[in-house]
């Protein structure tokens, strides 16, 4: 007889059900794949690579390198809303060891994980499996931790060591983050100091999101997020070596396969707001699998809590029209993470109709 009971409970991890191999099937809720909307055919896939972005041509290079990579990036930022980063300046050894410190998270007993457990959606340390618990009819196979790391620190206190590698790791991915930021301005034809004053760039809004996707008996039913777009301005990903990002380009999905010690960097609903909608927040979700934990350290890059976010004015004359309303970007963020996640329909707040 199946053990099938334990999976309904909301505040049950789903890797202490995968671990315990007491099941071989998931119940119904689980099965994201067979939601019309989530359906998917050998036709719906893409075999095309995303773009590259050398870094150390965007701070090293010469005026006509920098330029040539500004020009790549808005096309990157265009036509696709993802892109590599490659010859960056983050350690590998410190990108391994916020893996392993993430890892040991979760293999904490969960008693010690489930003191974190907290349905304020702007709680600083916020532990728990799925996606929304109290939310979402579809629950998905993943397990997260989600740390604010900026303007004030925080971390867990366990397991030993975490909060030293997490604090380096913000602060390198928070420099290299705003880089990028500097850059995507930069190829808008933006002044980078105007933008920078209006979403108070310097108290930026920074989260390091822990993902754990144990093995799942039946990967072909589940997922371990559905389709969604990031909340902040731009979100930079690094994975454990399993892949299982997918991204929607051209109304197809396209298995994301990173370079070597790469991060996979996607625009966010923020910069598609700024931009004025020339830059698209692109629908992306995590598969799982039947064999291999797939592990993610997501870090999200927004604007300051109380930044109103809003088109540039440049672009809105330039364009001949107003895309988006205004919101303070709090309100935003409560608005995306409180609410049952479908795909896009945030924007529905402050989209101009």
């Amino acid at each position: 007889m199946e053990a099938q009971a334990p999976l309904s409970l909301s505040n049950h991890a789903i890797k202490e059900l995968s671990d315990s191999q007491a099941f071989s099937s998931i119940p119904s809720n689980y099965h994201a794949l067979r939601n019309p909307d989530e359906e998917l055919r050998p036709e719906d896939f893409i075999n095309e690579e995303i773009p590259v972005i050398d870094f150390s041509l965007l701070i090293g290079g010469t005026a006509m390198e920098r330029a040539k990579v500004i020009h790549h990036l808005c096309m990157a930022c265009r036509e696709w809303g993802f892109f590599m980063v490659v010859n960056h300046e983050i350690p590998k050894r410190l990108m391994d060891e916020m893996l392993d410190a993430f890892e040991k998270f979760f293999n904490q007993s969960e008693e010690e994980k489930n003191e974190y457990i907290n349905s304020y959606v702007l709680h600083p340390i916020r532990y728990g499996t799925s996606l929304n618990t109290h939310e979402d009819k579809i629950r998905y196979w993943r397990d997260y931790i989600k740390i604010f790391v900026n303007p004030e620190f925080h971390s867990p206190a366990k397991p030993f060591g975490f909060r030293n590698t997490l604090f380096e790791y913000a602060a390198y991915t928070r420099k290299m983050g705003k880089e990028l930021l500097k850059a995507i301005w930069e190829s808008l034809e933006l002044n980078t100091e105007d933008i920078e004053v209006a979403l108070d760039i310097k108290s930026c809004f920074q989260i390091i999101v822990g993902n754990f996707y144990p093995p799942c008996p039946q990967p072909e039913l589940a997922l371990g997020l559905p389709p969604h777009s990031d909340h902040g301005l731009l979100t930079i990903l690094l994975q454990n070596g399993i892949n299982g990002l997918q991204v929607k380009h051209n109304n197809k999905w396209l298995h994301i396969k990173p370079l070597p010690n790469s991060f996979i960097v996607n625009i966010a609903d923020q910069m598609e707001l700024v931009s004025n909608g020339r830059y698209k927040s692109v629908l992306h979700r995590a598969e799982v699998n039947g064999k291999n934990t797939r592990m993610s350290v997501a870090t999200i890059i927004g604007p300051s809590h109380k930044a109103i976010v809003e088109p540039a004015p440049q672009l809105v004359e330039h364009d001949h029209h107003l895309a988006f309303h205004s919101m303070r970007f709090k309100d935003f963020l409560e608005q995306q993470q409180a609410n049952a996640l479908k795909q896009r329909s945030i924007f529905d707040l402050v989209k101009v109709t």
